[in-house]
């Protein structure tokens, strides 16, 4: 007698996987989604600044990448890497776990669609993840910026303690989470809805996620820039040259000064960048999420077979 075939409904997870499994999927996932997208992350950071210097001037993204690497070496644009490897494992691990959490509390796992659901989830994990995160990409920052004299992250953190104290490394919370509350709500609530539209069955289908989160990312990321390009202003504040730049207290004056300075066109510097940047960032990220979850869950679905 033939034996059934046993395939695994990689969709079918409980939607509230253990903790742990969490944990280690969202680092995991945090890593690869941040340092494989860091060069494109360090020019639209360049493209952000408002008053660069003139070797610090592109016309777009390619221009960036080619005159960084010709002029600086092609290292410069990895520059930071690691701060942004020793923030995004422990602040993924928190977010996705946060993330979990919440979405079963608010009834975003039951079946049909539930954007909001989805969307107060996001919220709710995108503050606890830029808590902690807000520091690392502080760093980062201003490591990207054109004629950076940091070394390393350990030195540009004590320098910039101080000289600008701690406050420095919190001065654009309120703006992340400004920017991050609707960019991580726009992005799960479109990841949630179109992974169900695209994979109804529930069966194993990596590109559902590539593709579900390639969509999210471009579309909150786009829609997320206005805010983007002030909090790169204020957490960037410290090394520019221009007095009302360096004193510059928080969002609304952030785009007071944009806006005088480039009018409306200010808002959307480095948008380009920033959407090629997440739209492959966000699909790595849910897909490596997504598969960790299965991978460290593996053993439970090894006792629950579905016969075909």
């Amino acid at each position: 007698m033939a034996q059934p075939e046993v395939d695994y409904d990689y969709e079918a997870l409980p939607e509230n996987a253990p903790l742990t499994a969490c944990l280690l999927a969202g680092a995991i996932a945090g890593v690869a989604e941040h340092a494989v997208m860091y060069p494109v992350d360090s020019i639209k950071t360049r493209m952000q600044i408002l008053a660069p210097t003139p070797q610090a001037m592109y016309s777009g993204v390619f221009n960036a990448a080619s005159r960084i690497s010709t002029t600086e070496g092609a290292r410069t644009l990895w520059r930071g890497v690691n701060s942004v490897i020793m923030g995004a494992g422990p602040a993924h691990a928190l977010y996705f776990a946060t993330y979990e959490h919440a979405k079963e509390s608010f009834g975003g796992n039951a079946a049909g669609h539930h954007p909001f659901a989805a969307a107060a989830a996001g919220a709710c994990a995108t503050t606890a993840h830029d808590a902690l995160m807000n520091p690392f990409d502080v760093i980062k920052q201003r490591m990207q910026v054109h004629g950076s004299i940091y070394r390393s992250v350990m030195e540009c953190a004590s320098k910039v303690y101080r000289t600008e104290g701690l406050r420095a490394f919190y001065i654009s919370y309120p703006t992340t989470l400004t920017m991050t509350i609707p960019f991580k709500s726009i992005e799960i609530a479109t990841y949630e809805y179109l992974r169900k539209v695209l994979n109804p069955a529930g069966n194993y289908d990596p590109m559902t996620h590539i593709m579900a989160g390639g969509v999210a990312g471009a579309a909150a990321a786009a829609a997320t820039t206005p805010l983007d390009v002030a909090k790169t202003l204020l957490q960037t504040r410290g090394e520019s040259k221009d007095v009302r730049i360096r004193n510059c207290s928080g969002l609304v004056e952030a785009w007071r000064i944009i806006y005088q300075r480039q009018g409306v066109a200010g808002f959307a510097k480095g948008l380009q960048p920033r959407v090629l940047s997440h739209m492959p960032s966000t699909a790595i990220c849910w897909s490596v999420y997504e598969y960790g979850k299965w991978f460290f869950t593996r053993d439970n679905l090894d006792k629950q077979p579905i016969l075909a």
